[in-house]
């Protein structure tokens, strides 16, 4: 038995006096996609960003692949963010609001976080953002600048930028949350080619069946601790706590 690709073991964080996070623990394998649901407020978005040590964690332990950190000894200084940048260069993060250069080509964007983070050969790195992009469907809009995209389109070239640094892990925030309905498809589409590739990816998501049709296991957060989690036929058809029971009646019923 091999360990979890992905592992969270007693993840706090608070801003100030809002413990937003209170002991968070899960894991995932290789190959698996885990879904985040819960309310507004209940941690989902912190926890991507524990993972990826944008915000850093007050105690716990976070490991991706053979790199781990104990957040309750880490270090001061240097040594501390040397180690959060090896944690952090683990996974690729895809974004609410797309993110991208505004004065840079869709190409550009793609390729600026291989060649000045990875100091990867520009070739190489064209090359492979070329085929990300044209498996992301924008093979066409290469030179085009992001302002002449479709809210869909540009969430496509971030999908593409995250797999461009060639992460163990894409961490998807809520990626479909900021666009028109009639462009949320085009997103949910790729994101769920990229789950039957083997992709270990882990998406924080208000699209409930979405969850329920391409996740592994499902994380029910509340109130900064993880209320439920299991295979979506356990959480989301038939799930066993009544707090979980009011929020998917709430979205998938709404009055």
């Amino acid at each position: 038995m091999t360990d979890p690709l992905v592992r969270a073991r007693g993840i706090h964080k608070s801003f100030g006096d809002n413990h937003v996070l209170r002991g968070i623990d899960f894991t995932a394998d290789a190959g698996t996609t885990t879904a985040v649901l819960g309310p507004s407020g209940s941690g989902k978005t912190t926890i991507l960003r524990s993972l990826n040590v944008l915000e850093t964690p007050d105690a716990g332990t976070v490991g991706i692949g053979d790199v781990e950190i104990d957040f309750s000894t880490l270090p001061a200084g240097k040594a501390g963010r040397a180690a959060s940048s090896r944690l952090r260069a683990q996974s690729g993060m895809v974004f609410q609001s797309h993110q991208l250069f505004p004065h840079k080509t869709v190409l550009e964007n793609v390729v600026e976080g291989p060649v000045q983070v990875q100091k990867r050969p520009v070739d190489e790195a064209v090359a492979d953002a070329r085929a990300l992009l044209d498996q992301v469907g924008l093979a066409d809009k290469a030179d085009q600048h992001p302002f002449q995209l479709s809210g869909g389109q540009q969430q496509r070239v971030g999908i593409a930028r995250a797999l461009a640094l060639k992460p163990q892990v894409v961490l998807f925030d809520e990626p479909t949350s900021a666009l028109d309905p009639e462009l949320v498809g085009e997103v949910l589409s790729v994101i769920k080619d990229l789950t039957t590739q083997g992709w270990t990816t882990v998406i924080v998501t208000h699209e409930i069946r979405f969850a329920e049709q391409v996740a592994d296991q499902v994380l029910f957060l509340d109130g900064g601790v993880v209320v439920e989690s299991g295979p979506p036929a356990q959480v989301i058809a038939d799930p066993r706590e009544e707090r979980t029971r009011q929020f998917l009646q709430r979205i998938l019923n709404p009055t």
